[in-house]
């Protein structure tokens, strides 16, 4: 599948793995870019890309859980580039704390709130998800106006989507939330390719390890320094770039499915 024939949607795009993806995307000649976040800073990424020259760009600010949001953008998009192709989303948050942790003061054990729960659920599960199956609907609606049905081998690709897992599916301490977030994902990909390809459309996942975003550094250095480098065979951080590269891979590459595990050698403790 050639990108550069290309409409591509990311959220999270306004920093991390999905502002770097977007700017690989663009140096790629995808045809179009769509780039959604819930941080205004999204449209700096959107001026990055214009200045360079090698892609149409749009960019939109608001909340990847929201039904009514996600339906407008893939409207403005298709008006005016037609369906998306390729879908990455990539927006995400942690809420990290223990599953069960002892008050010391109290002597009651404190169980991680639902609340907190079910936000990260909709963001790193459900959102992503969805995001998803407009991109397959997108192309469906499309093929059934050109009078196409099921898709035929002999034809291109028509679509890809690409799930942002984590190393942390393997399970961290933590991250129960997190964690099964992304664990869901493995579910919901291998899924959603047996039957999106009926349309033409691929899915894959790709886990990364701990990359230097803002969401791992808020962690503080000194935690990264003591609990994640030591496990990590390259001794440092991911490049963003370097999981936009592997993320480009899966989307060029119509052979590869399933799980792409790119954590630089870092696998979570038994402990």
């Amino acid at each position: 599948m050639e990108i550069s024939n290309c409409v591509a949607l990311v959220t999270g795009g306004a920093s991390g793995i999905g502002g770097a993806l977007a700017v690989e995307l663009a140096q790629r000649r995808a045809r179009a870019i769509a780039l959604v976040d819930q941080s205004d800073a999204v449209a700096d990424v959107a001026a990055r890309i214009k200045r360079m020259g090698t892609s149409a760009v749009l960019s939109f600010t608001g909340d990847v859980t929201d039904p009514d949001f996600r339906r407008r953008v893939f409207c403005a998009v298709s008006e005016q580039h037609g369906p998306v192709n390729i879908c990455i989303p990539a927006a995400g948050i942690t809420r990290d704390a223990l599953a069960v942790k002892m008050n010391k003061e109290t002597g009651h054990p404190e169980i991680y709130p639902l609340e907190t729960f079910r936000l990260v659920i909709e963001v790193d599960f459900i959102a992503p998800i969805y995001w998803a199956l407009e991109t397959v609907a997108g192309i469906a609606r499309d093929r059934y106006r050109r009078g196409l049905k099921r898709w035929m081998p002999e034809e291109e690709i028509q679509g890809v989507v690409i799930f942002i897992g984590s190393a942390s599916s393997a399970g961290i301490k933590g991250q129960l939330a997190y964690s099964a977030s992304k664990a869901g994902l493995e579910g919901a990909a291998a899924t959603l390719t047996k039957e999106a390809i009926f349309h033409g459309v691929r899915c894959a996942t790709i886990h990364p390890g701990f990359t230097d975003t803002p969401m791992v550094r808020a962690l503080g250095e000194d935690y990264i320094r003591k609990h994640i480098l030591p496990d990590t065979q390259l001794g440092r951080l991911i490049r963003p770039e370097e999981i936009a590269d592997a993320v480009c891979f899966l989307v060029s590459n119509s052979a590869v499915t399933g799980e792409l595990w790119a954590d630089a050698g870092w696998h979570p403790s038994a402990a």
